[in-house]
């Protein structure tokens, strides 16, 4: 059943409350972070919880979170820019800005140099800051000697975010017992892709010929090139100017994830910098969301995750489970999971390439640190009662396609029942 007939039918004053809303090119470039997309710094700061039904307490939190704020993911990103500026700045063939542009790369390398990929400082206090917020808002799940685990991917970035995470816990309440992990083992369900789902990412005829015209059409470095090269005779012969407008805009997308007070926004132009993202937005819908053309096969992934959440949640109700599951892995699969899940706005669908950031805005679901977390509630006076659960995406509690009468909490027996098919 659609999403929307869903709430409309189950949720009634919860869906006016909260309510549908497009995303629209004046909200985007409210903040020009935000064009960013995934490379968006987490900006939450404070956790939004409604207070539980009398008599309920939290006991156990499932969480699965993207690795906090990192550096672009090579080196070169940052090198080849500076390369090709000094090759211009030895031929006369800068303008004033285009030397400035140079400067401030050279600072921002001081920084960056080596660390292609890894966390920032910065994707250290985002974890810190949201395992902070979760001990405060939930603290009767942290309580005593309790004990915890945390499982992260292969990849660094993340292995030290969930350190990160742990570590603030730690310093809350040292008695807590957390193991952590970060093994092959645990890949199949913390970053699952299916053979079928590679195969139609990587099958031309899906959607890459017109993701080819569409970044052609919103690509137009012209003015830019032009801002920052004095020498059409050098442009010509060493500048791209398509590929070097891309290299300028990973560059300043990702400065707001670094520890060097930069920008290098003046260079462009508000529309240059929508269209661009439009581009890197439309990527993550057709490769992690649920864009209609896959029919479903690239939010699929998200099963297995589902499945665990489900058995970590049930142990947990049962008494024979962790207080909290930590888990922790990229935005390919945060996406798809609140997809999956339905999430509010995480799944909808859309046709029109003009149109698909008004339906999936990476930047709201997945930003770095962005993560996904059910909270469970229960009454330790009347254990006959209902356990509920309460889901949020980024610390923003959020509906679901499961009926409740008490938004936004939500009955166990109807979740689980729902998730267990969704996850088949």
């Amino acid at each position: 059943m659609n999403l929307r007939k869903i709430l409309t039918i189950g949720v009634g004053v919860a869906t006016a409350m909260v309510g549908y809303s497009q995303t629209t090119k004046e909200e985007v470039l409210s903040d020009l972070n935000r064009t960013g997309g995934v490379y968006y710094a987490y900006p939450v700061t404070e956790s939004k919880n409604t207070q539980a039904p009398k008599g309920y307490e939290p006991f156990y939190i499932s969480h699965y979170g993207r690795h906090g704020s990192r550096y672009l993911i090579s080196d070169n990103d940052y090198k080849w820019v500076s390369n090709l500026l000094h090759k211009g700045f030895d031929a006369g063939a800068l303008t004033p800005l285009g030397v400035d542009v140079m400067h401030r790369v050279d600072s921002l390398l001081v920084e960056t140099n080596l660390r292609g990929g890894d966390l920032t400082p910065l994707g250290v206090r985002q974890h810190k800051g949201i395992a902070d917020r979760m001990y405060k808002s939930y603290p009767q799940v942290f309580k005593g000697d309790k004990e915890l685990s945390a499982r992260s991917t292969l990849v660094v970035r993340c292995v030290l975010s969930m350190d990160a995470f742990c570590e603030r816990l730690k310093e809350l309440n040292p008695r807590l017992n957390i193991t952590k992990e970060s093994s092959q083992r645990n890949m199949g369900y913390l970053c699952y892709h299916s053979d079928e789902s590679n195969a139609w990412r990587d099958d031309k005829d899906n959607y890459k010929e017109e993701y080819r015209k569409f970044e052609e059409s919103h690509t137009n470095p012209n003015r830019l090139v032009n801002s920052i090269f004095s020498d059409p005779k050098f442009v010509a012969k060493s500048v791209n100017p398509h590929e070097f407008m891309w290299g300028m805009y990973w560059i300043a997308s990702g400065m707001q994830d670094t520890e060097t007070e930069l920008s290098f926004y003046d260079i462009f132009t508000p529309d240059e910098l929508f269209d661009l993202w439009q581009c890197f937005n439309y990527r993550f819908y057709v490769g992690d969301g649920n864009y209609p053309g896959s029919n479903g096969l690239i939010i699929a992934n998200a099963k297995p995750l589902v499945r665990n959440i489900l058995a970590g949640a049930q142990a947990a109700i049962d008494g024979v489970g962790e207080a909290a599951t930590l888990r922790f892995g990229h935005d390919g699969n945060l996406i798809p999971l609140v997809a999956l899940m339905g999430f509010e706005n995480c799944d909808l669908q859309e046709e029109d390439p003009e149109k698909f950031y008004t339906a999936f805005s990476d930047w709201k679901i997945a930003p770095m640190a962005g993560n996904m977390q059910m909270i469970f509630f229960k009454d330790p006076k009347h254990p006959e009662k209902e356990i509920l659960v309460k889901f949020m995406l980024n610390e923003e509690e959020k509906p679901v396609p499961v009926e409740t009468e008490t938004f936004p909490f939500y009955p166990w027996s109807k979740v689980k029942e729902y998730y267990e098919q969704v996850s088949r």
